[in-house]
């Protein structure tokens, strides 16, 4: 019987045990949480959960444990006219929309503040700001897709146009 080399025995040994882990993984029965659509809202105004929070809000825990069910779409009862919303912190910085409502629906999205205190911010507030103004306009509300690697902003972007959009019909 030939005889292994000693790196043979101890690949085979290795690739044995990578197999016997591999093969006694077993999946959680839990289902794995999600994060919630970007227009829900956490918990309390104003207090870092991911609330909106009213004018200087704050924009802490994107998707946070106190999210409710999605909000009212559209800018239904609005009319014409143009609204500013809050300006929301996040930990990169503000985000401050205006919203141009036209027959009673969102005609325009603007951005008055993007986080841009530091150069990888406003490379991703330039990226960014486009497609999540796009996604307003389509869903007609808040309820729009976060984007990775933006996750802040898309947060309180969408939770900026919800505010509008509540300011808007109240």
């Amino acid at each position: 019987m030939p005889m292994l080399p000693k790196r043979g025995v101890i690949a085979a040994a290795v690739t044995a045990l990578g197999l016997a882990l591999l093969f006694s993984f077993k999946t959680p029965d839990t289902p794995v949480q999600t994060l919630p659509r970007a227009g829900s809202t956490g918990g309390n105004g104003g207090t870092g959960d991911g609330s909106t929070g009213g004018t200087g809000g704050t924009v802490a825990n994107p998707g946070g444990a106190g999210a409710t069910p999605a909000p009212q779409q559209g800018g239904r009862g609005t009319g014409n006219g143009t609204v500013t919303g809050p300006a929301l912190q996040t930990r990169f910085g503000t985000v401050q929309l205006q919203v141009t409502f036209s027959n009673g629906k969102i005609s325009d999205v603007q951005a008055l503040q993007l986080p841009n205190d530091r150069q990888r911010s406003a490379q991703i507030s330039s990226y960014v700001a486009p497609i999540l103004r796009q996604e307003v306009l389509t869903a007609q509300g808040a309820q729009i897709d976060l984007i990775s690697g933006a996750t802040y902003t898309s947060y309180a972007y969408a939770q900026s146009v919800q505010a509008i959009l509540d300011q808007a019909n109240g």
